[in-house]
């Protein structure tokens, strides 16, 4: 019986053992130093490597791809086959993958035409040979070197000089031709690239734009007019500075800075795919991060505690929780190849281990060498050894931590079945390549560091990531500080410093945010304070000209980017205008209602989402119970992170139904009532100051004389045309404010 295409994928499948045992992979296989009749090695030089020189070598081993992962340059090789499994079929040789190929029996090699007659009876005969080649010492065809593979070792080495893998040197401040804009060192920098190509910084903000701009950055929620009313009238010096301080102090601190690192880390309360059950207790990890960010935790210390945890102190249920970052991402409770779903799993681990910390699509190598960047598939795995031994996340990773206050339940972690690391073939984990122990990127470390493959290798990589010797921890932390606080990174890739990322716009200074963030012990309140004191930070998003004309994209930082609110802004700003917002922090995930026609969307609807009590639903939304299969519509039409992987950014998108939720939703009308009521107890019986406040409470500013005099008009045509009560009017009063584009975006 013919053996098709699909015979070689399962194949590859297939552990090699049980395939030989099957008589499926070829007897010769295990043979590699098996000699051949002298006629035999002459036909194969004379007939048949002149056609693989020529016809094949070029896309299987002849340069820096390989394509299928199938190299003809030597016997092993050709053995061993692809991607497509073994290439020869040693009891059917006619039926042998490689011959159906030069056949064009669904394969069609070579693309650029079918071999002619007798070159496909050459081939053909010298796999029922049994594919002589000589001894097994004789060379391997010829391959034409391909020095800018980035894998290779010359490139690795030239890779090194670049910019992102340098050590940090902290750069002189540069010099510039107008020095009375720069309040500290950031802006010397900004300026000086601005007078590079002809541009000067925006003015300053008004009082209330930075005073919105503050406190949506800082804690994720809008000033209220008393707060606004205060700072626009304090006159003093250090106005500004204590609003930073207050601020960045505020308990709310942590919930919105917290909020950016769960997107990073892909925070995710249950495991996905069809059930999507629960992952217990995973709220405590997030209760940790914002409690780091709210106590300003060093960010090594944070590291540290993450990666290694366990092995620092497993007595200490803060440190124990802190592991649960291993236990974010999505799980497969039933997969159909247990051994593929537990790499999948790792290679979750290790793809945002290499992309949040180190800034490098390690991921990419799981299969084969980057094609891009500097890392070799070999480097993947041993990346991978270190978290090879990590328990499965299969719901007896609750442990018992004992605190003070009684034994405390944490979603932590545990080691077991201590074993070998391998390179996986093509990432498959039935194909073991060769043995690899704990180590990292060789772009980053030229083996200046060695890790045993024993008890305490997390806590060594942890060391690691955060050791100054490591270029990238700094630099990436740093561009992710000045990414959440100016809307785009110096580096606009941040997961991605690599090439297939986008070149730093401030190389210069974002090596001093990053010197400067390591010499001040990686308190990273330090650095936001830095940049939020700025000039650049502080100035107006209001464009001109000159800017539009010469940069139009504001790369260069002339003025303030505008922005619009995030997913759990929108809501959190919603829920605090109409009076709604309950400030409690922390514990279990809460479950606001959500319409029927979205639970309807569930494999079986309304499962594991029983709605919290109303004083409960309206917390804040980093409270909200991550459901991935389940999302609370307001924050998902608002772009909400994608939980699956690492978030970087936040792509904001302006799409239909984000207007239509808004209006027409169950939650914008309800909080459209809420704030109705509001705006008539707060101003009894006054349309006009009603309408006043409501416009303060959503923009921080008052209304015009014409804007007041339009509004009320409109509020009396909903009485006296369509016949609404006074609540009611009100009410659709509130929901235009609440859909208006000056509460949404920020100056």
């Amino acid at each position: 019986m013919k053996r098709s295409r699909g015979w070689a994928e399962r194949m590859l499948a297939m552990p090699a053992a049980l395939a030989m045992a099957s008589g499926l992979l070829p007897a010769f296989a295990a043979e590699p130093g098996r000699s051949f009749p002298a006629d035999q090695v002459r036909f194969f030089e004379e007939k048949v490597r002149p056609i693989l020189e020529s016809r094949c070598l070029k896309c299987h081993g002849g340069g820096g791809k390989v394509k299928g992962g199938f190299r003809v340059d030597s016997r092993e090789a050709f053995v061993k086959g692809g991607d497509l499994g073994p290439a020869i079929d040693a009891d059917r040789p006619d039926e042998s993958l490689v011959l159906q190929a030069i056949r064009y029996e669904d394969l069609e090699m070579p693309p650029s035409g079918k071999l002619p007659a007798g070159e496909q009876e050459i081939l053909s005969r010298w796999v029922r040979q049994g594919l002589p080649w000589g001894t097994h010492s004789a060379p391997a065809i010829a391959a034409t070197p391909n020095p800018e593979s980035p894998t290779s070792p010359g490139a690795i080495a030239k890779a090194r000089e670049e910019w992102s893998y340098r050590p940090i040197v902290r750069p002189d401040v540069p010099e510039v031709k107008h020095p009375g804009w720069a309040r500290n060192p950031i802006d010397a920098f900004v300026q000086f690239k601005l007078e590079k190509v002809g541009l000067a910084p925006a003015p300053e903000a008004d009082r209330i734009a930075l005073i919105r701009r503050l406190t949506f950055d800082l804690i994720g929620l809008p000033p209220t007019p008393e707060e606004v009313n205060a700072f626009v009238a304090d006159r003093s010096p250090d106005a500004y500075d204590r609003l930073v301080d207050r601020l960045i102090n505020s308990p709310h601190h942590g919930e919105r800075w917290g909020r950016h690192w769960l997107d990073l880390v892909r925070y995710g309360e249950t495991n996905g795919y069809e059930r999507d059950n629960a992952k217990p207790i995973a709220w405590r990890y997030r209760d940790y991060v914002i409690d780091a960010f709210n106590r300003d935790k060093p960010y090594d210390q944070f590291v540290r505690e993450q990666i290694a945890g366990d092995e620092i102190d497993p007595t200490s249920a803060e440190a124990m929780t802190a592991t649960g970052y291993y236990r974010l991402g999505i799980w497969d409770d039933e997969p159909a190849d247990r051994a593929l779903a537990r790499y999948d799993a790792l290679d979750g681990v290790v793809s945002t281990t290499g992309q949040v910390f180190l800034g490098m699509t390690i991921n990419c190598a799981r299969c084969h060498d980057h094609k891009v960047d500097p890392v070799p598939q070999a480097d993947y795995y041993r990346l991978l050894a270190f978290f090879k031994d990590l328990s499965d996340s299969d719901g007896k990773d609750i442990r018992k931590v004992k605190t003070a206050s009684g034994p405390v339940e944490v979603m932590g972690i545990s080691e077991h079945r201590r074993g070998p690391a391998h390179v996986l073939l093509r990432g498959n984990p039935s194909i073991l390549g060769p043995e690899v122990t704990p180590g990292v990127p060789g772009v980053v470390d030229a083996g200046a560091s060695t890790f045993a493959d024993a008890g305490g290798k997390r806590r060594a990589l942890a060391d690691w990531i955060v050791d100054p010797r490591n270029p990238r921890t700094a630099r990436v932390l740093a561009n992710r500080l000045w990414q959440y606080h100016f809307g785009r990174g110096i580096v606009p890739t941040p997961n991605d410093f690599g090439k297939l990322g986008e070149a730093a716009t401030h190389p210069e200074l974002l090596d001093w945010l990053a010197s400067e963030l390591a010499a001040g012990g990686w308190q990273i309140k330090r650095m936001q304070r830095m940049i939020v004191m700025s000039s650049a930070y502080r100035m107006s998003s209001r464009p001109n000209e000159a800017g539009r004309s010469v940069d139009p994209s504001n790369q260069w930082f002339w003025r303030f980017p505008m922005r619009r609110l995030s997913a759990e802004e929108v809501r959190d700003a919603i829920l605090a205008v109409s009076g709604s917002l309950r400030t409690k922090a922390g514990g279990p995930g809460i479950r606001p209602p959500i319409p029927a026609e979205v639970l309807a969307g569930q494999s079986v609807p309304g499962r594991g989402w029983d709605v919290s009590p109303p004083e409960e639903a309206t917390r804040r939304s980093v409270y909200v119970h991550v459901k991935r299969s389940l999302l609370v519509p307001i924050l998902a039409t608002h772009d909400a992170a994608d939980t699956d992987a690492s978030c970087p950014v936040r792509y904001t998108t302006t799409v239909p139904t984000q207007a239509l939720g808004l209006l027409n939703g169950e939650f914008a009308n309800e909080q459209a009532g809420h704030l109705a009521d509001r705006l008539r107890h707060e101003a009894p019986g006054d349309v006009a100051a009603q309408i006043r406040l409501a416009i303060r409470l959503t923009t921080s500013r008052d209304p015009s004389p014409k804007e007041l005099g339009r509004d009320l008009e409109f509020v009396r045509n909903l009485r006296e045309q369509a016949g609404l009560g006074d609540r009611e009017a009100m009410a659709q009063y509130a929901l235009l404010v609440l859909n208006a584009n000056a509460f949404f975006y920020l100056d």
